[in-house]
């Protein structure tokens, strides 16, 4: 990726620390790290792709019971907290 522009965004100390932090664990550059937590967020991909997509989707043969039948088989909400 032919990177092209350029940014200044502020971050508080301990935003700062730990964005640093999580770079070096993850084996990446700050700069890297951001980039990817946009693209994660925000996408790249045009409202006519995402609904080219949605389309396709629908378009596919998948076996889907009745809402009933869906219900039944769908994991029940755990009771309490979980480990």
């Amino acid at each position: 990726m032919e990177l092209m522009k350029k940014a200044t965004v502020l971050f508080s100390p301990p935003q700062h620390a730990w964005l640093t932090q999580l770079a070096k664990q993850r084996g990446v550059s700050f700069g890297q790290l951001v980039r990817e937590a946009c693209e994660a967020q925000y996408g790249t991909s045009s409202p006519e792709s995402r609904f080219q997509a949605v389309q396709a989707l629908a378009k596919l043969s998948l076996p889907v019971a009745d809402v009933a039948t869906m219900k039944r088989e769908s994991v029940s909400t755990p009771k309490g907290d979980l480990p």
